[in-house]
């Protein structure tokens, strides 16, 4: 057996080394080979201690912003770093793919796949779930909580020193903040129907697909579509592992930044919104309690699956949930409806 016959333990996980980030790594390992067509871009380049972080974006098939589109975002806390892992690992294994599977390359000709895979490459680096600042993203939005959000947890303003921080009022949306929320609005505003997907890791004991909104036990505009993708996921596979809910229904929270594009875009209030945001949530807990003791490390703390075999165990396991989500901003028409 060849080395190019096997599969290189080094290529399929992730190795955690102070004073490196893999995964920014392997992201540009990766968009030197992207096959031809596919558009890339540096959005952004955020410096820290004298060091340079970009924030790449990854655009596969049409490039027409109208055809049906899937986005693909992680690294938004930078202690969730199995969610930037999972997505390049899968873009990996689409390269692969593009590389002599016509039916593939001929289903993007109607359909676009952009991505995000390390938005907070400071966090990252630094191993924490804010930026650079000390801000965390996910409550960094002009967005307030109706009723009463837990403490701390639901966003505070008080210190960068305690987590959830918003930043300071009237600050502004965070440089990263704003790349995604600029992102956002121009590859999948103008799109004829288009799915995002979060990708994180830190809540609970099961993989859960939270749907919009966090600021309100009210139920959002697309709920009727929300049921329509549960039930189709259900029948389609009916094994899968996912528990689909309201973000609500675990806590209220200020300033997500999902709930802000939703309310962004000019068809979520027309009567049949055209977007929809979704967020991973992979169940971390399940990782700590096989193994407590990484509950003390600094670096790789409580969202991350140490061994290998879990490690790839996980890339694996949301394959079909990227693909499904993929075919079903594709063909909206055939379920929406």
């Amino acid at each position: 057996m060849t080395q190019d016959d096997s599969l290189d333990e080094s290529t399929s996980t992730f190795y955690l080394e102070p004073g490196r980030l893999p995964e920014l790594e392997r992201l540009e390992a990766l968009i030197e080979r992207l096959p031809k067509g596919t558009r890339t871009e540096r959005l952004q380049t955020l410096t820290h201690k004298g060091k340079s972080f970009p924030i790449h974006s990854i655009c596969f098939g049409s490039p027409d912003p109208s055809q049906p589109t899937l986005a693909l975002v992680g690294g938004v806390h930078g202690l969730e770093r199995i969610g930037s892992q999972t997505i390049i690992a899968y873009l990996e294994s689409l390269v692969a793919r593009l590389e002599w599977d016509e039916d593939l390359q001929r289903s993007f000709e109607t359909h676009r796949l952009v991505c995000l895979p390390i938005l907070n490459p400071v966090g990252m680096m630094l191993g924490r779930r804010s930026n650079g600042r000390g801000v965390d993203l996910m409550r960094n939005a002009p967005v307030e909580v109706e009723g009463r959000a837990p403490f701390l947890v639901g966003g505070q303003r008080i210190s960068p020193w305690l987590p959830w921080f918003r930043g300071k009022k009237g600050d502004g949306l965070e440089t990263e903040s704003q790349v995604l929320v600029d992102f956002i609005q121009r590859e999948l505003f103008s799109s004829s129907y288009s799915i995002a997907l979060d990708v994180h890791s830190g809540f609970g004991m099961r993989d859960r697909l939270w749907y919009p909104y966090a600021k309100t036990k009210r139920d959002f505009p697309g709920i009727r579509q929300i049921r329509k993708l549960k039930s189709l996921l259900k029948r389609s596979y009916p094994n899968h592992v996912y528990l689909i809910e309201a973000q609500h229904k675990q806590y209220l929270a200020s300033g997500d930044l999902w709930d802000y594009l939703l309310d962004l875009h000019p068809d979520t209030h027309a009567g049949r919104p055209r977007f929809l945001p979704l967020t991973l949530e992979m169940g971390s807990w399940l990782w700590v309690k096989k193994n407590p003791l990484q509950i003390l490390s600094h670096r790789i703390g409580s969202f991350h699956p140490i061994k290998s075999h879990r490690q790839k165990r996980t890339f694996r396991r949301h394959i079909y949930l990227f693909e499904f989500l993929m075919k079903a901003s594709k063909f909206s028409k055939n379920w929406i409806s």
